[in-house]
Order: C-alpha cells, then sequence, then structure tokens
C-alpha cells in the first residue's frame, strides 16, 4: 500500500522504464509504502523449484529472514526504482522517506535489501555500473536498522 498520492510516469533513471512519483511532499522518516494483503511467503529454495521460477524471480522480494514474496501482477509498488543512494528506505516490507521529499520526486530503494543473499540483479547500478547483490540477512537488519534509527531522531 502506498500511503501519499503519487503516481507512475516514465523513470528519470536510464534503463528503467516506470517509476513511482510523490504528488505530494513526505517528510523524512515517514512511511511511504507499508505492507498489505500478503497471502504467503515462501524460502528462496521454494521458490527457485517452481517450474516457472525464472520468471517469478524478477518479482520476487524478502520480507524478512528467508521469508520472500512471489507478485507477478505488479501493483504499483513494484515500480520502486532500484539506487545505491535511494529516496526510500527499505526496512522489512516498510518504505520509509530517507530526506525530505518534494512532490515530483522518484521514490527508489536499495535493491541490495529485497535480493537473496549473494543474488545478483541483471541489471547494474546506473549511476556507479556496479553489480547489485543481496546482502545477508543480518547485514540488511542491521544497516536498515541503523539508517531508520538515524531518521527518526
Amino acid at each position: 500500500m502506498i500511503i501519499p498520492r503519487y503516481h507512475i510516469g516514465p523513470s528519470h533513471i536510464a534503463g528503467a522504464g516506470k517509476g513511482l512519483f510523490l504528488d505530494e511532499p513526505v517528510a523524512r522518516g515517514r512511511v511511504v509504502v507499508a505492507p498489505d494483503a500478503i497471502p504467503r511467503v515462501h524460502s528462496f529454495e521454494e521458490i527457485a523449484r517452481m517450474p516457472d521460477a525464472e520468471t517469478l524471480l524478477p518479482a520476487t522480494v524478502r520480507w524478512f529472514e528467508n521469508a520472500y514474496t512471489v507478485t507477478p501482477e505488479w501493483p504499483d509498488e513494484c515500480y520502486v526504482n532500484h539506487a545505491f543512494a535511494p529516496t526510500g528506505l527499505w526496512h522489512l516490507g516498510f518504505v520509509f522517506a530517507a530526506a525530505d521529499l518534494e512532490a515530483g520526486t522518484e521514490i527508489t530503494v536499495d535493491y541490495r535489501h529485497l535480493l537473496a543473499p549473494g543474488q545478483e540483479e541483471e541489471f547494474r547500478d546506473s549511476l556507479s555500473g556496479d553489480r547489485i547483490v543481496g546482502f545477508s540477512w543480518e547485514e540488511s537488519l542491521r544497516t536498515s536498522t541503523r539508517a531508520l534509527a538515524d531518521l527518526v531522531v
């Protein structure tokens, strides 16, 4: 569920296609995206064994530990693109505003939090050209918890 008013439009990120843009300002530390309607989680190994795993993996998101959702119907949350210096902070399925965000801001998150440990995206970061490789659960939780604590002080 996306909390502020928003729209989907052409991304400002080279090669990203569409992006999710705010239609209103959002203050630092406020929730931009919150989880809702999660029918089931799977282990990454379960998804990898599915007959259509190659199609499903781009629609797979880690929520916690080894629990992933698969959303092939592409809700609007799927238009949140990757950035190593994102406008949103991913933490346990929530996306928090990483700074005071103006209307028109494209929401991005660091995909390393969403990927399985060691899983690599098929594309590279558009600014640095660096590989995007999933954090371990511990690293994701440690870094996102610290970043969230810094946002809300």
